[in-house]
């Protein structure tokens, strides 16, 4: 029965608070409430974020020395920005090509364009990419170099998937991908190539000044071709002090050697343009270092080449065009793009700064060349396995 007051008395006699019950009513419908809206998923703890899908296209293979550098650079970034955790998750994807972090799922595939470089090759190699990746429902596409670019990239072009390129050569107008550097217009961006062809010979010119005359040697893939042609074109406008005497551009390894060998005695040096795609008379792929370990064992005059990994395979000097910062470049634009809301279409495509002046010490002995430091050389290669082999 209720007394006077706020006080309720019981059968026993026991005085209880009115006001107490009805607080600790209210306390069991707060709980009530919390637990409904937590069973309906709108409790206080915050849904974890949905993991990003990252596919990485690489136009190469493993073992070319060139993506082994782009992928430092591409590691690199994605453990600073933090899609990925730690060291050792950089390792087992460079390992495995796939790895599963707190924050993405990244999956590599590979073209394999230079030692399968014909075009029937490449377009039924990019169709089984496109249907992988299809498979995989990638967030964000990375493509590496021009055959990615050209081949995957235009499958995926104006769809909601961003792309982001690195290693094209030159320009990436000339695949469509994107309206013009200054305003790409596409679901597509990137890091392009400008290699530094004049820097390198003007390089080579400060290490042996007595050169007048040069010739370009390269593959006939579609990389080859592309820096045969910048070379040519740079040195009809008077932008590169030598004289170019001739462009070899083949995949015939057994004619690369012939012209070389021929050249030799025609011009003061080489510009070693490109020959990861050289095959011998049966149509098999020859591996870069044998056909690095022949040219410097036959070959006696200086050459530049625009990159680390042919001075590493045994060339004289590079203004190199560095892998490693195409790599980590390409993570700073797709960073923008996925953390931070940037629209690849109003982002302008740009080459990163030029890597090392760089010179091979080894390939300097065996041709003679006393290296000074009026030269500005900026890094060595101290010995290759190429140049090894040539001592054996």
């Amino acid at each position: 029965m209720w007394n006077e007051g706020f006080n309720i008395i019981g059968p026993s006699g026991k005085i209880y608070v009115k006001e107490t019950i009805m607080k600790s009513i209210k306390i069991l419908i707060v709980i009530c409430i919390g637990l409904c809206l937590a069973s309906a998923g709108f409790g206080a703890s915050k849904t974890t974020p949905k993991k990003k899908k990252i596919l990485v296209v690489d136009s190469y293979h493993r073992e070319y020395l060139w993506s082994q550098h782009i992928n430092e650079g591409f590691c690199a970034a994605m453990l600073k920005f933090g899609y990925f955790d730690n060291k050792d998750q950089m390792a087992d994807y460079t390992k495995s090509d796939f790895v599963e972090t707190s924050k993405a799922i990244v999956k590599k595939v590979w073209m394999d364009s230079k030692r399968n470089s014909s075009k029937p090759a490449m377009e039924d190699m990019s169709m089984s990419i496109y249907k992988r990746a299809r498979n995989f429902t990638p967030d964000f596409i990375f493509l590496g170099d021009d055959n990615a670019a050209q081949y995957v990239g235009k499958k995926f072009l104006d769809t909601e998937t961003p792309m982001v390129f690195w290693g094209v050569n030159n320009t990436p107008v000339k695949y469509g991908l994107v309206d013009s550097v200054e305003k790409p217009g596409h679901n597509v961006t990137g890091i392009f190539q400008k290699t530094y062809y004049a820097e390198s010979l003007g390089f080579l010119k400060k290490i042996v000044p007595s050169i007048k005359t040069f010739a370009v040697l390269s593959d006939a893939t579609t990389t080859g071709r592309i820096h045969a042609k910048a070379i040519m074109h740079l040195e009809r406008n008077g932008l590169i002090s030598l004289k170019l005497v001739e462009a070899v551009t083949t995949n015939d390894s057994g004619e690369w050697k012939r012209m070389a060998l021929e050249l030799q005695d025609k011009v003061d040096a080489f510009f070693i343009a490109q020959y990861s795609g050289l095959k011998d008379k049966n149509g098999k792929a020859v591996p870069d270092g044998e056909t690095a370990a022949w040219y410097t064992s036959h070959v006696k005059i200086p050459e530049a080449a625009g990159f680390r990994h042919r001075v590493a395979q045994g060339m004289l000097c590079a203004a190199d065009d560095s892998g490693y910062n195409q790599g980590f470049e390409a993570v700073v634009i797709a960073h923008d793009i996925m953390s931070k809301g940037a629209d690849p279409a109003t982002y302008p495509p740009r080459a990163p700064k030029r890597g090392a002046l760089i010179v091979n010490k080894e390939r300097a002995r065996m041709l003679g060349i006393t290296l000074t430091e009026k030269m500005g050389i900026e890094e060595y290669v101290a010995e290759t396995n190429a140049l090894r082999k040539t001592r054996k």
